[in-house]
């Protein structure tokens, strides 16, 4: 028997087990939603507020839960919205199925009313993109989009359906696979490259393990921990590899890169065998590239095989999903004799230990780890900014907890959505979304999804009434010229100003006033000693979401940082 397009699109969403859909409708799909209408008890519809915080909510579902996000958007404006975070989780490795609406087939072309490519928008930002052309070609191309999503490094998929073809009759099929022509994700690992990755890892005197975000995907932390603690070599993280190896683990180093600690670049810089499995090796961890682990051999596990030597040329490539990779290494893993080693990365961080002063009013330091005391199996979802790279410095990461952020793009305005499609996930997890004072006022409407989801996610706003990240390369690299980064400058402000003084305006807005506005809860921390109570409130607060406003310093700053484009040797230290 025949069915309409809009019935085997909501078909596919159940076969694919797809429980929760974030959804903004508009003309180009509100026949499929009017679908989705009778499937509310099979698939809960979210309905944020913008279709960016859409995305970053499915985003933040599909790291949570493993699954993949979906999301539902209609033509024209509605498409373009989603562009930013669909970048974001190409960047990141996310998979979401991104479904738009588009106009009817005949008017594709003439201008007509919301239409736009948004196919040939997105191109270099999906993993597959395409508009349905045909109505029996629907049910393979979403189950092909599932597939694509979820398999081989994952990320986002869009298909773009015109409303012809949702209305139209056809088949009823849902295929239970798919097989794709010029698709085939390695799902295996060469045990000859492994071997010889293996044998060079040995050979080291100084190893190091160099762990990315692509352990956390594959679900391989516990491997990898079994692998570092048989083999007896420490391991240091990038920020999307944080919680790949517990903080208390005494192998663990810390993260390295542009504000990682002083230990863990110095152990990149002087080890002779570095040994990196999911990661890409961005600019953020490696700095000059001429300069990059300079001593070392490199062995590079990822499961993206256009990854591997394109920003570090590396000595033995293994193209592998870290879990199968590790699952193999294990059965060879020996210890070797790193004590040495490991002494000498412990009087780097004796020496330079990671630590904030105390002089300024309200410690980010102090603030992370009363976090992980109350919420120690948390999932801790952070914006971008200073706020984020406290997180990844001090937050500890350990059993039970996770740390969700926007590292490849650095996305702005991702925190708090992502933190409700995370709580949406798994409502009975504690989430605690930390952000700034910019990064919350880009998607502070989706307070409102909050509320009428009943979500009550722990909003922790670091205020430096600054954009904080970039006053700080303004304060360090360009003579403190605040351009543009005080949130609070107002008309009749001082042309020049250096800095925060007693002839500030008030600042807006009062975070406290918008949560009552919402219906939701609001606190505002001014001195240490409210730190740990405001947070034990919000933590027995069940029924809404709760605002903690944090005052802390202008001054503040993240550091170590090594200027953008130096060596890592070279850290800014004070």
């Amino acid at each position: 028997m025949d069915i309409t397009g809009k019935k085997l699109i909501v078909k596919a969403l159940l076969e694919e087990g797809v429980d929760t859909l974030f959804a903004y409708p508009g003309g180009m799909v509100t026949d499929i939603i009017d679908e989705l209408y009778k499937h509310e008890e099979d698939i809960h519809l979210i309905l944020p507020r913008h279709e960016q915080a859409l995305i970053h909510e499915a985003e933040g579902y599909a790291k949570a839960s493993g699954k993949v996000g979906v999301a539902l958007v209609t033509s024209g404006p509605g498409a373009t919205n989603t562009v930013t975070g669909i970048a974001d989780a190409h960047a990141d490795s996310i998979p979401i199925v991104v479904i738009t609406g588009q106009v009817q087939q005949q008017l594709i072309g003439n201008d007509a009313f919301q239409e736009v490519d948004i196919v040939g928008m997105t191109r270099s930002i999906v993993k597959y993109g395409v508009t349905v052309r045909e109505r029996k070609d629907l049910g393979k191309i979403l189950k092909m989009a599932f597939h694509i999503a979820r398999s081989g490094r994952p990320g986002p998929v869009l298909i773009d359906i015109p409303k012809d073809i949702q209305v139209e009759s056809g088949s009823a099929v849902y295929p239970e696979s798919v097989n794709i022509r010029g698709y085939k994700p390695n799902e295996s690992v060469h045990i000859g490259q492994l071997k010889k990755a293996y044998k060079m890892l040995r050979s080291g005197k100084q190893p190091v393990i160099l762990a990315g975000g692509g352990v956390n995907i594959s679900g391989a932390s516990n491997l990898l921990r079994e692998f570092a603690e048989k083999m007896k070599i420490p391991v240091v993280t990038t920020i999307m590899g944080k919680g790949a190896i517990n903080e208390d683990n005494p192998l663990y180093v810390g993260n390295c890169g542009m504000h990682g600690r002083y230990a863990a670049n110095m152990a990149v810089m002087e080890c002779d065998v570095l040994f990196s499995i999911g990661t890409r090796f961005n600019d953020r961890i490696t700095g000059d590239l001429n300069e990059f682990a300079p001593k070392a051999k490199i062995i590079h596990v990822d499961a993206d095989t256009a990854s591997i030597s394109r920003n570090v040329v590396v000595d033995i490539p293994v193209v592998s999903d870290a879990a199968l990779a590790l699952e193999k290494l294990l059965e060879w893993a020996e210890p070797m004799k790193t004590k040495g080693w490991r002494d000498r990365i412990y009087l780097w961080e004796e020496g330079h230990p990671l630590v904030m002063r105390t002089n300024r009013g309200l410690n980010p330091q102090e603030i992370m780890e009363k976090i992980g005391k109350v919420f120690p199996d948390g999932i801790y979802v952070t914006d971008v900014g200073q706020h984020q790279m406290w997180a990844t410095q001090f937050l500890p990461v350990n059993e039970g907890a996770k740390m969700i952020t926007s590292g490849g793009l650095g996305t702005m305005g991702f925190g708090f959505p992502a933190a409700i499609g995370a709580k949406l996930s798994d409502r009975s997890k504690p989430v605690i979304c930390i952000t700034g004072d910019g990064g919350m006022q880009m998607n502070m409407q989706e307070m409102a999804t909050a509320v009428y989801q009943e979500l009550p996610v722990v909003v922790c706003i670091f205020n430096n009434k600054y954009l904080g990240m970039v006053r700080q390369q303004q304060h360090l690299f360009y003579g403190k010229r605040y351009e543009l980064t005080c949130l609070n400058r107002k008309v009749g402000c001082p042309v020049n100003c250096k800095g925060p003084s007693g002839a500030c305006p008030p600042y807006v807005p009062d975070f406290i006033k918008i949560a009552e506005a919402y219906g939701a809860y609001g606190i505002r921390i001014t001195e240490p000693g409210q730190i740990e109570d405001a947070l034990e409130q919000a933590a027995v607060n069940r029924g809404c979401p709760v605002i903690l406003e944090f005052e802390i310093a202008t001054e503040e700053l993240v550091l170590p940082m090594v200027k953008s484009g130096n060596p890592m040797s070279e850290m800014i230290l004070k």
